[in-house]
């Protein structure tokens, strides 16, 4: 039996065009791209291209495209590059309590030299308002940090309106968003976002795990975080892994993300009725301003570890929350104020275009199954 998917936040299966890209630049084109002679050039052409295919699609040069090793590489070359280039000019970094680790730890790493961070709580419905942001704002901020759509809740962040807002107010703080669970499954485009600095990884979107990539808007200048021999302009030295930045571009060609968004929403609508059947069942993931490629639901009565092992025994993969968590209460619904037994029978289903409506009903009938057949915590 096929297994049922439902944990895409987590990471993506590989595309065709993205394992066969990876093939033929093992077997075809292995060249350093730093070499002068055809075999590098071959690779490096490879680079090019890529970084042409996502500037295509943030509607950026292709010269302010940089390859790093993952997203948590670019979160971390993006916030610390940032606040070391500008600590001159102050020390205050702004970003919420409910970012994914790779951007909390940063920030707790940057406390801990000097920086002031100042964290803004989501609202009950995990929203976050931008005027709680800009009403933080003072002639210390050298930078805002905050995701885009949010990995466990799948809420969407007015990162577009904190940007206009920052022009508006001509602050010299830049923009860095955590576009990780938001590339290739809404449009982006960085002038419309406002933002100097943006972070998203390969294996999200169908590509190869070990390969992100940061915008990093030209007139920005980052210090940055890995020293060596110049590659990426100096930025992120180290000889660039051809085979994987092969893999995201083969995964982008296969981006198509206006047809598969009313397909998603079909899959979440469908999801969130059928789920909404069971009374045992409640929804954390806000209603209105979300991504409908995450739903966040609790089963009440029941661990969300529990409830996963049995899951998986009918060959069923979703989460407890985010991967990097592994298996620690969600900190995104503590901070929504939700209660402990609440957060601890928590699930996460994230949905790919490889889903189907028959995967939803195999998951709800599992969940009523599960209900039926385990002790209550």
């Amino acid at each position: 039996m096929q297994p049922i998917y439902l944990d895409n936040s987590s990471t993506t299966k590989p595309c065709t065009s993205s394992i066969s890209a990876i093939e033929d630049a093992l077997v075809n084109n292995w060249g350093n791209p730093s070499s002068l002679h055809n075999l590098g050039l071959q690779a490096e052409h490879i680079i090019n291209n890529t970084r042409s295919s996502i500037s295509d699609i943030l509607n950026c040069r292709e010269d302010e495209i940089y390859f790093t090793g993952s997203g948590t590489e670019a979160n971390n070359l993006a916030i610390i590059g940032a606040a070391e280039s500008l600590k001159r000019r102050g020390n205050k970094i702004i970003t919420t309590s409910v970012e994914h680790p790779s951007v909390l730890n940063t920030c707790e790493y940057l406390s801990q030299n000097g920086f002031e961070i100042t964290y803004i709580k989501p609202h009950k419905d995990g929203s976050i308002h931008a005027s709680d942001i800009l009403n933080a704002v003072d002639s210390k901020t050298v930078l805002i940090t905050m995701m885009l759509v949010n990995n466990e809740t799948g809420s969407i962040f007015p990162v577009a309106e904190v940007g206009e807002a920052l022009k508006e107010m001509k602050s010299k703080a830049l923009l860095h968003t955590d576009c990780v669970q938001a590339f290739g499954k809404m449009n982006i485009d960085v002038d419309e976002l406002g933002v100097d600095l943006l972070s998203a990884s390969g294996h999200k979107i169908h590509g190869p795990k070990g390969i992100g990539f940061l915008y990093k808007r030209k007139s920005v200048n980052l210090k940055p975080i890995i020293h060596g021999g110049n590659q990426e302009k100096g930025l992120r030295s180290g000889t660039e892994s051809v085979p994987l930045i092969a893999g995201l571009n083969g995964a982008v060609s296969e981006l198509k993300i206006n047809s598969n968004l009313p397909e998603i929403k079909k899959l979440h609508a469908y999801a969130l009725e059928k789920l909404s059947q069971n009374d045992g069942i409640v929804i954390n993931s806000p209603t209105v301003k979300n991504l409908p490629y995450i739903l966040n639901i609790s089963v009440l009565g029941y661990r969300s570890e529990t409830l996963l092992h049995f899951l998986e025994a009918k060959n069923i993969y979703i989460s407890s929350g985010s991967a990097c968590a592994k298996g620690k209460g969600s900190h995104v619904l503590t901070e929504m104020g939700f209660s402990l037994d609440r957060t601890d029978s928590a699930l996460r289903i994230s949905f790919s275009r490889y889903n189907s409506l028959e995967d939803i009903d195999a998951l709800y009938n599992a969940l009523c199954e599960a209900q039926k057949s385990l002790r209550r915590k």
